[in-house]
């Protein structure tokens, strides 16, 4: 735009000498000098309104710049937070199925002893009755087999004595 200004300097000064040529028109000349001097204002006013526009253009940018970083930040937390709170959660929630495995490990072990010890009593017990039916059939078979050798006994005594008398 510096360029632009000195190029509008130097045509004003060329015209400023233009205007001087032509002598006994003095009149027409202050007439184009102050148009040519409005149009400079304007464009000098303009060149200033430009430039106003860019610097406020060049804060806004900045502002948007500031306002996205802040967003940024703002959803990284957020991201943290939510990333943190659902570690937490997890952990917790891992704690809480160990636990509950651990509970129901337990329970099954506790259910298996006492299966076993059931199962055992109840051996013991089929043990006992039948040891109980093996001692009452022994007891039974020796009793009869005494009573047979008592008979037998008998028999052959009742025998010998017949041919011994």
């Amino acid at each position: 735009m510096a360029a632009q200004k000195d190029r509008t300097k130097k045509s004003s000064t060329t015209v400023e000498v233009k205007a001087e040529a032509p002598a006994g028109e003095e009149a027409v000349e202050e007439r184009p000098k102050s148009a040519l001097d409005e149009v400079m204002s304007q464009a000098e006013r303009a060149y200033a309104a430009y430039m106003d526009a860019e610097r406020q253009v060049a804060k806004a940018y900045h502002e948007n710049e500031m306002q996205v970083a802040k967003a940024y930040k703002r959803a990284e937390a957020q991201a943290s937070r939510a990333y943190e709170s659902t570690a937490t959660q997890a952990l917790k929630d891992r704690d809480e199925a160990i636990a509950k495995a651990a509970k129901a490990r337990q329970d099954l072990m506790q259910k298996a002893e006492d299966a076993y010890q059931a199962a055992e009593a109840a051996a013991n017990s089929a043990y006992e009755a039948a040891i109980g039916e093996a001692a009452t059939g022994r007891s039974e078979n020796l009793e009869r087999a005494w009573t047979v050798r008592d008979e037998t006994i008998e028999q052959a005594w009742q025998i010998y004595s017949k041919i011994a008398r």
